[in-house]
């Protein structure tokens, strides 16, 4: 998904559920938008579907994101930043070339992020690495859908991957220990 990004950070009143208490927080949200005017149209509106009606917010910057693509995952709940070096030879001058650009990717960790950016990846053509990654601050995504029936089929998928539950990696105990007994074994 390639778009232009505007990243703008909305001071709102959320609910902490560890103290039971309103705090103010200031969190940093994604929006596809043409211009300021519109991203600073577009989150208001985003978040007041999350906001009670009587609580405002207070957008204290927008600026332009320097994401060259956003991808959602499964099952996934953070969002990390991935650079990645594109790799070209010039032949003129006989020496290699990189190009950075950065990928937005859900995962759950870095590792999985790393991973999710080589699937991301898999269909380039030419060489890569990836330099980078890090857990980006970034509280949500809100891509911009025209409402066309091509798009809503888009929308409900994207939704879906941004909300879908992290599966939990509960230990089973009967594995655990046939893991303990088996090194035990070994010595």
């Amino acid at each position: 998904m390639s778009a232009t990004w505007y990243e703008c950070k909305v001071k709102y009143r959320k609910f902490d559920e560890a103290t039971a208490t309103q705090k103010v927080k200031t969190e940093p949200f994604l929006v596809d938008a043409i211009s300021y005017t519109e991203a600073e149209s577009r989150i208001t509106k985003e978040m007041a579907a999350y906001l009670p009606e009587s609580e405002e917010i207070k957008i204290t910057n927008i600026k332009v994101a320097n994401f060259a693509e956003i991808h959602p995952f499964e099952n996934t709940d953070r969002w990390f930043k991935s650079r990645v070096s594109l790799i070209a030879f010039d032949e003129e001058s006989g020496k290699e070339r990189k190009t950075n650009l950065y990928l937005l990717v859900q995962a759950n960790d870095v590792k999985e992020a790393y991973e999710n950016t080589v699937l991301v990846m898999s269909d380039t053509m030419g060489e890569y690495t990836i330099p980078a990654v890090s857990e980006s601050p970034i509280a949500d995504v809100f891509p911009y859908f025209t409402g066309e029936e091509d798009d809503m089929e888009r929308l409900k998928s994207f939704v879906a991957l941004k909300d879908s539950v992290p599966a939990t990696n509960a230990m089973d105990e009967k594995l655990e220990m046939q893991d303990v007994l088996a090194a035990a074994e070994e010595e």
